[in-house]
């Protein structure tokens, strides 16, 4: 593989530290205690859900996520921010990709009809995918330094 600057491993690195970023910058925006004492966001996607022309969608939220609404909310700020440091350091790297790449696939089919989540989430499952099979935590990671993977 020829490149001008850094090696393919390298290259992979910086998608994976990328997409730990991009996870990081998901945490980092939102209104924790909005999410948290008042339940916005997943109000919120209660909403969508609520209207999904999947009956699946309806379904799945109104048993696993309505009924637990403020574990919820923990689950899902708290997972980015751990799938943001987990890749960024690349610290059990596998884990943060496969995991992020579920995650971006709820939201993707929990908001299939708006064009920029839709844009959002599929680029970041591909880099996830692209980060889990080209085996990104071999350069730059903790992971590599801790002989994990």
């Amino acid at each position: 593989m020829d490149t001008i600057w850094l090696g393919g491993a390298e290259l992979l690195a910086v998608l994976r530290i990328g997409l730990g970023l991009w996870w990081l910058e998901s945490w980092r925006h939102k209104d924790r205690k909005a999410w948290f004492e008042r339940g916005t966001g997943i109000k919120w996607a209660a909403g969508i859900a609520a209207e999904h022309r999947w009956k699946a969608v309806r379904s799945g939220f109104g048993t696993v996520v309505a009924p637990h609404p403020r574990v919820m909310a923990y689950v899902v700020v708290y997972a980015e921010l751990a799938l943001g440091l987990g890749l960024i350091t690349g610290f059990l790297t596998p884990v943060a990709l496969a995991g992020g790449f579920l995650l971006n696939a709820l939201y993707l089919t929990l908001m299939i009809h708006d064009v920029a989540e839709q844009g959002q989430n599929s680029m970041m499952a591909l880099m996830s995918v692209v980060g889990l099979f080209g085996m990104s935590w071999q350069t730059w990671s903790l992971d590599s330094a801790l002989g994990l993977f």
